[in-house]
């Protein structure tokens, strides 16, 4: 039985023993041992500063692109989603529009700013099903473009409550790979896009929902893509030509309707989305000779690992 501390007087956003999986696009995860809902920068500096320096965190943005174990996580949670949710205009002038994103911010919301404020480049965030602290995190693309693209700086913050502005020639910046500094996290970013029109802008980003809705499966339980695409070629194409497409384990199911994708049919484990992983790899591997890497992060000790 947990005793009482200051900490909850301190912070009434703070949980304990919380399902994940309500906060997730998989509709999967066990509890997390303390789940955090900031209310703002403030309150989120304050908590960081009282956690021990070996406390095991987790950041929760939307929830796609995560898999969480059956077992939960046996650290802190801290979920954003509603917390760093503002978009602002810095600047707009013949060089582009300048903006600020907080790491709450929708994917969907920055294509559609960017947009009404007649610049392009941004279209593609529409097709990402996640947050800027996500998108960030994992340089997210779709269409072929990608976040750090248009990165100009970020606001991070430390364990100790501390923020401070990096730019992105203090990172390794690759396809879906962020390497930076340790024990640091994303709360905000300014990006830039160049000049534009509002209706092409609009029609670009309703042409690019058009084709995702007709070739994913929009709407099902999923984390978006699970693996990358390997160098000229499509993880997609690789796993339909070994006939995975329908392959169930338990109540996972690898995508009829686009082979990257993974289905929970209803009441799906970690454990079985994550065999299935595995199962994919090792067949893909053993069909083409090509070593898929997943893009979905693995949270806790989730049993399917080999």
């Amino acid at each position: 039985m947990r005793i009482f501390d200051l900490k909850d007087m301190q912070f009434p956003n703070l949980f304990f023993d919380v399902p994940l999986a309500r906060y997730t696009s998989w509709h999967i995860g066990g509890l997390a041992k303390q789940y955090f809902r900031p209310q703002n920068f403030t309150d989120l500096s304050n908590f960081l500063a009282t956690l021990p320096p070996t406390e095991e965190l987790f950041w929760l943005g939307l929830g796609s692109n995560v898999l969480i174990a059956d077992a939960g996580f046996a650290g802190t949670v801290i979920h954003t989603a509603k917390m760093a949710a503002e978009i602002s205009l810095i600047s707009a002038d013949a060089a582009g529009l300048l903006i600020q994103v907080d790491a709450g911010v929708s994917c969907a919301k920055i294509a559609k700013f960017a947009a009404k404020h007649q610049v392009v480049g941004a279209e593609f965030f529409a097709g990402i099903p996640g947050t800027m602290g996500g998108a960030l995190a994992m340089n997210a693309g779709a269409f072929g473009s990608e976040t750090w693209q248009h990165v100009v700086a970020v606001d991070v913050i430390n364990r100790r409550g501390e923020i401070k502005r990096r730019y992105p020639y203090e990172y390794t910046v690759d396809y879906r790979s962020i390497i930076g500094h340790n024990d640091e996290w994303f709360i905000a970013a300014q990006l830039r896009f160049l000049p534009g029109d509002q209706q092409q802008a609009d029609a670009k980003i309703k042409e690019l929902l058009t084709r995702r809705n007709a070739t994913q499966p929009i709407g099902l339980p999923s984390c978006g893509s699970v693996f990358r695409n390997p160098a000229g070629k499509y993880a997609a194409e690789l796993i339909e030509a070994s006939k995975l497409k329908g392959r169930k384990i338990g109540n996972a199911e690898v995508s009829t309707k686009h082979a990257n994708f993974i289905i929970n049919l209803g009441n799906a484990t970690a454990a079985d989305v994550a065999t299935l992983i595995t199962l994919v790899q090792q067949q893909v591997y053993e069909d083409h000779g090509v070593e898929l890497i997943k893009e979905v992060k693995f949270i806790g000790d989730i049993v399917g690992i080999k």
